[in-house]
């Protein structure tokens, strides 16, 4: 079972006026919204802000602008991923983020990762990409081609092209 709440500063919703036939016509927005996905438990797993969310009936897609997410797993760390927009379609079990893509923990924000698409798969807390990818930490930067991550296992794999620079703390 999958709950859902909205909330938003500006709770007019908008319906449009354009034809039906029209495939840029959404049936609903909000602007400056906070949606929080509920697990079976009735616990968030999942708060999704941004400045708006826009439905399109025609291909059941959902547009977001400057999306923030947090994963959420008790007793473990909050993913934050922020972008400049996101897509997801159906019931958003995958979601994909597109331009100026920041991954980081929120707790822990001493290490960044930055690339230009990322796929959330919101099923198996997991999230990939065939971009480049930069990670910033205090100590350097790594740059690779392509990641995939389990959220829920702490784990981040860098597919190819990996180059570092680690620079040791001083003592």
């Amino acid at each position: 079972m999958l709950w859902l709440i909205f909330s938003s500063s500006d709770a007019r919703e908008h319906r449009s006026a354009q034809p039906a036939g029209n495939s840029h016509a959404s049936d609903y927005s909000m602007t400056n919204f906070t949606m929080t996905i509920l697990d079976v438990n009735g616990q968030p797993s999942r708060i999704i802000k941004g400045q708006k969310i826009a439905h399109y009936p025609e291909d059941d897609i959902t547009k977001i602008t400057f999306p923030i997410a947090q994963f959420i797993e008790e007793q473990k760390d909050t993913w934050l991923m922020t972008s400049e927009r996101a897509e997801t379609s159906g019931k958003g079990d995958e979601i994909l983020l597109f331009d100026n893509v920041i991954i980081t923990r929120k707790d822990n924000n001493n290490v960044e990762l930055h690339t230009s698409k990322l796929n959330l798969d919101t099923i198996k807390n997991t999230l990939y990409t065939t971009e480049a990818v930069k990670m910033i930490s205090p100590y350097g930067e790594t740059n690779s081609v392509g990641l995939h991550a389990k959220l829920s296992e702490k784990t981040i794999n860098l597919n190819s092209r990996v180059k570092g620079q680690y620079d040791a703390p001083s003592q």
